[in-house]
């Protein structure tokens, strides 16, 4: 009878091969070096006997034993570097499917625990229900290097791999780590990126073990360092301390042997360690670099976890990485016809979830990278930032683990009994908004000669009554020729100003707990284009008209070159933007926003990669900022005095030799100097060339940054989706309201679906009367079995 060996690798399919079929007849080598052929490689060479070359041999071995599988190891079999090893439960269950005996093994040495401590300025913060599991890497290689021998693998021990494996096996695995011999040899085919990051960090042990996952914070006299500490034994804990750049040569580790380093951070951190001191394994102070590669596979040559890409340790992914590549590995190498659809499918399969692992590590070492802007935070707002600083853990899931822990937070920020922290208030100069949710402003192409119609109404309208506390309008043009689009609205006729008027009016009678407010802007060199979805950023094919911008510099090589504005024509722009500011005034508007980013006119001041000019309004940062502060001051005299403006910055151009994070907090500070009320801080599409760095909430950690840095009230935006994020992203001080676009696309009504989905009523949000009848979640048919109440004798 057939047997069946099922592979599951976590966070997608697994694979289901009987042994006869695993074992079919396969010719042996036809052409080791070509990937083309038949995916049930007999000759297997595995380089770098870690985790997960280990873990790999395994697997190949055990579902086909048939298979010749060699390690080659440079180390000794006890050699080890590290002390201590977590693996998620997912990761854990996906072991136990593939290999129930090496879940077994693993099982009777795993150290579990639950809480997570905060240690800042002597108060210590406990958060549970996080769920953890370690044990030592020793151990852990222990149980490979017996599995892999109990098999039949061969383990190459004190022994370099050769250079021609790839000719005379079928399939090489490199899993020979973050400084891979295999990888560099063949960087012209994998093409990796290697990002070295600003902290040094050193992995060390305490022969105790720590009741908790600990973060302790020690501000010294040389600046802010950190431990990071998890018992893996019964008697034992890692410890790894870290720093920026600076710190460490302030502290003059440089200067100091491996003791003398294992010394001083045990005497920093006596309090942490009850005084008992720390040990090291050929421990060296290190700098970790993010490695990602293009491809994962060259010919018969496939990489393995941080060969592949590394994460961050201080959310535990690089041995739980590299297992779970294993995993993958095994099961499409049973499941594809070839060796080449194998590796595909690996990488296919692979690529996306480790990506979203890094971005989640990225966010996690960049604040661990920037702790001390956040040292003098409320303290349980600091523990509850730290915790969910990677967005993996949020608000909502957060307060399922530990719901006393999460309320202390909220009581602490000011939430009300059962209110969330997006349905709390927060003013702005004279406005009150009922709550932190904004409508983005969104370009809808649908206007005639600038003038707002039923559509605008109905969009708009509809938004409002979705209980937003803030609905933004599109960019509103300061003159027809500063439209983008044939399609875009304007405030440069009285018309318009009625037009406007009457939306505003609706807001205010249908929604009167809803502001309403208008972005000003003009397009400059990003102007006379068709609309978004006939082409967006191409030229009219007809009826262009002129644009002007900072400089004569195309925004792509089919745009018209703009005319460089005349100091006097800079004078009418100024005087454009005033009287439109004016007729906001009129038209009713609550809040108004100057729009300085994404390489519109404004925008393209700011920009060194589109200002080019040599005059007062070109050059250094302060001298670009110049006629952006102009426009403002000169709008801020006609806009009434009790009402908010705004300015939307780009806080990156995603371009070599572009606006930096570092100068949108000189420009947000710029505007601060100038009353500006809070800046709303998206990124990019200054130039066609950007290369974005999309993700969750990716553009927050630049307004996190300005919020802190500057402490002027921020907006965060872009790939903002869930009321769950928002609910993290305020009650963690990264910002103070956010900003949503897409979400109001697929749902005018996001924020009272919000509150519907929280179970929350009260006043950060309020149904319309004529909809109240829907404030709650359809009824669904009943999915739940009759639970068995019976147990019987037999």
């Amino acid at each position: 009878m057939a047997r069946t060996v099922t592979v599951a690798s976590p966070g997608a399919r697994g694979c289901v091969e009987s042994a006869a079929t695993a074992a079919r007849a396969r010719p042996a080598t036809a052409s080791p070096q070509s990937p083309t052929t038949t995916s049930h490689p007999l000759r297997v060479a595995i380089i770098g006997g870690g985790p997960g070359g280990l873990y790999a041999a395994a697997l190949l071995k055990r579902l086909d034993p048939a298979r010749e599988i060699t390690v080659w190891e440079r180390n000794a079999p006890d050699d080890t570097f590290g002390f201590g090893v977590v693996l998620s439960d997912e990761t854990l269950g996906g072991i136990e499917h593939a290999d129930p005996e090496v879940y077994t093994a693993l099982q009777q040495d795993f150290t579990r625990w639950d809480d997570i401590d905060i240690v800042h300025r002597g108060t210590r913060h406990t958060s549970g229900g996080h769920g953890f599991a370690a044990l030592g890497r020793k151990r852990l290689l222990d149980i490979l290097h017996t599995r892999c021998h109990d098999l039949g693998v061969d383990l190459r021990f004190r022994t370099e791999a050769p250079p021609d494996l790839a000719t005379t096996h079928d399939l090489v695995i490199a899993a020979d780590g973050v400084n891979s011999t295999t990888r560099e040899t063949h960087a012209h085919a994998f093409r990796p990126q290697v990002t070295t990051h600003h902290c040094r960090y050193i992995w060390l042990a305490a022969d105790f073990a720590f009741d908790a996952f600990r973060f302790e914070i020690a501000e010294t006299e040389h600046g802010v360092m950190q431990l990071h500490g998890y018992p893996y034994a019964a008697d034992a804990s890692t410890v790894i301390i870290e720093m920026r750049e600076e710190v460490w040569q302030a502290a003059g580790f440089a200067d100091l042997g491996e003791q003398e380093s294992v010394e001083r951070c045990a005497k920093i951190f006596a309090d942490a360690l009850g005084g008992r001191p720390l040990r090291s394994n050929k421990s060296a102070w290190t700098t970790f670099r993010t490695v990602v590669n293009d491809h994962w596979s060259h010919g018969n040559t496939v990489l393995l976890g941080d060969a592949a890409h590394t994460a961050h340790f201080s959310i535990g992914s690089g041995t739980k990485l590299a297992v779970e590549d294993a995993l993958a590995l095994a099961a499409c190498l049973e499941e594809q016809p070839s060796l080449e659809q194998a590796l595909t499918a690996y990488e296919t399969e692979r690529k996306p979830v480790v990506a979203s692992t890094q971005r989640a590590a990225r966010a996690s070492l960049e604040w661990f990278e920037n702790l001390g802007r956040y040292l003098d935070q409320p303290p349980r707002q600091f523990a509850f930032n730290l915790l969910t600083r990677s967005r993996r853990v949020t608000h909502d899931n957060l307060r399922l683990r530990d719901a006393r822990f999460t309320g202390a937070v909220e009581r602490e920020f000011g939430c009300p009994p059962g209110t969330p922290p997006m349905f709390t208030p927060f003013r702005l100069r004279g406005l009150t908004l009922r709550n932190r949710v904004v409508v983005s402003p969104m370009d809808m192409y649908s206007a005639t000669d600038g003038l707002p119609g039923d559509f605008h109404l109905v969009h708009l309208g509809a938004r409002a009554l979705g209980g937003a506390g803030l609905v933004m309008t599109e960019m509103v043009c300061v003159s027809a020729e500063g439209r983008i689009t044939p399609g875009c609205t304007g405030l440069y006729t009285g018309k318009q100003v009625e037009a406007w008027k009457r939306i505003t009016d609706f807001v205010h009678a249908q929604a009167p707990d809803t502001a309403i407010g208008v972005q000003l802007g003009h397009s400059g060199r990003k102007g006379s284009t068709k609309l978004m979805w006939e082409g967006i950023d191409e030229p009219l094919p007809d009826g262009n008209w002129p644009v002007v911008a900072a400089s004569p510099i195309p925004y792509g090589p089919g745009n018209q070159t703009p005319h460089e504005l005349t100091r006097a024509q800079l004078t009418d722009l100024r005087e454009q933007f005033t009287a439109a500011a004016w007729r906001a005034a009129r038209a009713g508007f609550d809040l108004l926003e100057l729009h300085c980013a994404h390489g519109y006119l404004l925008s393209g001041f700011l920009s060194p990669l589109t200002n080019r000019r040599t005059d007062a309004y070109g050059g250094t940062l302060a001298k670009r900022l110049r006629f952006p502060l102009e426009v403002f001051d000169a709008i801020r005299g006609v806009w009434p005095e009790e009402r908010p403006m705004t300015v939307r910055i780009s806080a990156t151009d995603w371009a070599q030799g572009g606006t930096s994070a570092e100068d949108a907090v000189e420009i947000a500070r710029a505007f601060a100097a100038h009353g500006v009320d809070a800046v709303d801080v998206s990124t990019g599409q200054v130039v066609a060339d950007e290369r974005p760095a999309y993700g969750r909430s990716y553009q927050t950690p630049f307004a996190d940054r300005i919020r802190h840095e500057t402490g002027v009230p921020v907006i965060a935006v872009g790939a903002i989706s869930s009321w769950d994020d928002v609910n993290s992203l305020i009650l963690a001080g990264r910002t103070d309201l956010c900003a949503l676009a897409r979400p109001h696309l697929y749902d005018p009504h996001w924020t009272l679906h919000a509150a519907a989905e929280q179970g929350y009523e009260g006043p950060g949000v309020d149904w319309p009367a004529p909809y109240r009848a829907g404030s709650r979640r359809p009824q669904t048919g009943r999915t739940d079995a009759p639970k068995p109440r019976l147990t019987l004798g037999t």
